[in-house]
């Protein structure tokens, strides 16, 4: 296991559906605003929406990006996601397999470098 030179971030989101998951994840993928997205389906969330107890069944995406990628990867969630406000919870990786971390650097088009 190894720091990163350049940090990595995982993101958590939820859709409210496969598909939507599955659209928004393949465009963040070709963008290269992502390395990976990990579906987690069968989620219910429940919470207060505009002073209204909410109750919604929905599914968990954890993306892997860089630290340099979040804000684009921010503005285009946002841009393809169906939710007024969608979560984006960013979560700082400590480290991992060297040779996971070169795979995510190069997959979202972080210089060798940096790696």
């Amino acid at each position: 296991m190894t720091d990163s030179a350049t940090p990595v971030r995982l993101i958590l989101t939820t859709a409210p559906n496969r598909a939507e998951a599955r659209r928004m994840t393949w465009t963040l993928i070709e963008e290269r605003l992502a390395a990976c997205v990990t579906f987690l389906p069968g989620a219910e969330s429940i919470y207060r929406w505009k002073g209204q107890l909410e109750t919604a069944d929905e599914v968990v995406l954890l993306l892997k990006t860089t630290e340099e990628h979040v804000a684009a990867l921010e503005k285009r969630l946002k841009e393809l996601h169906s939710y007024e406000t969608p979560e984006f919870l960013v979560l700082k990786v400590e480290g991992g397999s060297e040779e996971y971390l070169a795979w995510l650097k190069s997959s979202v088009g972080v210089p060798k470098s940096e790696s």
